[in-house]
């Protein structure tokens, strides 16, 4: 301690004279006692003792997704799967439908393609178990051959030659039969040693399909409340544009006005258009974000083709997350389906390995065919002697056991054991970064949103100073103390205030939704809304002020306009 005190003092050329004496005290220390800086070792339990093996999915954790939309929703459903539209009335927006964020929840559960998707694939992961299941049972296949039935007709003629070298016609045969087989067989795997670890990895795998969806549900809550909250940030970031517009109307008739009465000069009006032409700007962008910002919550509602949705509330903070860090972590341990399907993973490769293994030891299974078969005609007769139709009937059952063991394989199975056992060792390594990311994603969201509450706290401060600013302001460009420059820097800083703070309410609401998804967690203590009066107060006359409508010229002659004139 001594000697860092001392580099400190020698670094920085002032003594630490405000400190107690005991820090300034240069006392000799053990260099044992340095080791007692970091904190003893805590045993941590094991992932499988908290968690199981092979963890199965919980689908309890969580509420579960809507089958059905709402009885005001029924007209918002999604359109058919390979539906295409061909026409442009088929595109044209007709409604601007507003909705809730209760609406578009149940609206992204029920409609998003997505999600049906990863639904649709834990269906297969089940499909394949059942598959893979199927091993333990007895198989019966019944075969033909190529006889079920089979007609066979043809005619032998056979010349025999003499001594003398002439050849005598005899021994002429004819066939025409009739004839049928059936083999009914029967199969049982009595030992098969790759039977349990591949059913053991066909259910690990049906465990990640349904984990798989869990997320899949959590991350399209957080972007259907994370759309939504953009939806509301730019229409707050729309009506702050056009308030922004409306005042520098006012500033810019005023500063004409006192232009033509000669008690402003020039320079003040081209300051007021100055600040207008930004604040239309600002309105431009705004209108532009708004439009994408609809369309893209239309996207991930997969909404009608001609229906736009609005956002039917303001921007408010949803809540207060009450879990401290380390139980927003704990719980984030607890909840997470990453870290489950992180420990599968290591399953699925230890039973890909017994698989391996399984390839060269002895299978023995049991045995059963039954072949029957009947014919009726005639085959390989002399049509001199007179030909005489004939039925036979035979049967024919065998039982026995088959036995199958392949004692050298060149070092395959134990290659690919090794390989597998390999790989679960590096699903090991995968859960524990997993582990880390989780944690580090849950102190992220949670410093975040601790720093979105101190940024929605100063940007209030920072909209009534600005706002009572500019109210000075004009009072003393009014009476004449001050000039326009004064309130155009007042207008443009209440504007920039008011822009900031809306990005706060929003940063704020998706640091809510991104923690609650981090976590698996839903603790939040919802705010309470304001109590308003049903009577809108009376707002001053200059913020009433149309904003007039101007025509939108091409580019290039928006960008150079004063080209136009010449």
């Amino acid at each position: 301690m001594g000697r860092l005190v001392n580099a400190v003092v020698a670094a920085t050329g002032v003594a630490l004279s405000g400190l107690p004496a005991v820090v300034l005290a240069a006392e000799p220390e053990p260099a044992t006692k340095l080791e007692l800086i970091d904190p003893p070792a805590v045993p941590l339990p094991s992932a499988f003792s908290t968690k199981g093996q092979r963890p199965k999915s919980d689908p309890t954790v969580l509420p579960p997704a809507a089958t059905k939309l709402d009885p005001s929703l029924q007209r918002l459903a999604a359109p058919a799967t390979l539906a295409l539209p061909d026409k442009t009335d088929q595109v044209k927006i007709v409604e601007l439908r507003p909705l809730s964020l209760l609406d578009v929840e149940n609206l992204a559960e029920v409609n998003n393609p997505n999600l049906k998707a990863v639904a649709s694939r834990a269906d297969q992961a089940q499909s394949n178990l059942r598959a893979t299941i199927a091993a333990w049972y007895p198989s019966f296949d019944f075969t033909t051959g190529n006889q079920f039935p089979s007609w066979t007709y043809g005619r032998q003629y056979n010349y025999l030659s003499n001594a003398i070298g002439s050849a005598t016609e005899g021994g002429n045969t004819q066939t025409n039969r009739w004839a049928a087989t059936a083999n009914l067989g029967f199969n049982w795997d009595l030992i098969n040693p790759q039977r349990v670890p591949q059913v053991s990895a066909a259910r690990d795998a049906f465990e990640q399909a349904k984990n798989t969806y869990l997320i899949a549900l959590r991350d399209l809550r957080l972007q259907a409340s994370q759309a939504y909250f953009e939806l509301q940030l730019s229409d707050d970031n729309v009506r702050i544009g056009q308030t922004s517009v409306q005042a520098s109307v006012v500033s810019l008739r005023d500063a004409r006005a006192r232009f033509q009465a000669g008690v402003a000069t020039k320079l003040e009006v081209l300051e007021a258009e100055t600040q207008l032409a930004r604040d239309q700007n600002i309105l431009t962008e705004a209108l532009a974000e708004q439009a994408n910002a609809r369309r893209d919550l239309a996207r991930l509602l997969d909404l009608p083709q001609n229906i736009t949705p609005t956002a039917k509330q303001p921007l408010r903070p949803l809540g207060v997350w009450m879990p401290s860090l380390q139980e927003s972590i704990i719980g984030a341990y607890a909840f997470r389906e990453e870290l489950d399907n992180a420990l599968l993973d290591i399953s699925v490769s230890n039973s890909n390995a017994n698989a391996s293994l399984g390839a060269v030891q002895p299978f023995l299974s049991i045995i059963n065919n039954f072949v029957t078969g009947r014919t009726f005609g005639f085959a390989g007769l002399n049509p001199d002697r007179g030909l005489d139709a004939g039925q036979t009937w035979a049967t024919d059952n065998t039982v026995g056991l088959n036995l199958r063991w392949s004692i050298f394989d060149g070092g395959r199975a134990r290659a690919q054991y090794r390989q597998s056992k390999q790989q679960a060792q590096e699903n090991a390594f995968r859960f524990a970064d997993t582990r880390d990311q989780v944690r580090f994603q849950v102190e992220q969201s949670f410093n975040n949103l601790r720093a979105n509450t101190r940024t929605i706290q100063t940007t209030s401060r920072e909209v009534l100073s600005a706002r009572e600013s500019l109210r000075l302001a004009r009072l003393r460009f009014q009476a004449g103390v001050t000039t326009q420059r004064e309130v155009v820097d007042n207008q443009r800083d209440l504007t920039q205030a008011q822009l900031r703070y809306a990005r706060a309410l929003a940063s704020y609401n998706s640091g809510l939704s991104e923690l609650r998804r981090r976590t698996g967690l839903d603790q939040i203590t919802i705010c309470q809304p304001p109590k308003l009066s049903a009577i809108k107060p009376l707002e001053d006359d200059t913020y009433s002020v149309p904003v007039p409508p101007e025509p939108l010229p091409p580019a290039c002659q928006a960008a150079y306009p004063s080209a136009k004139g010449s």
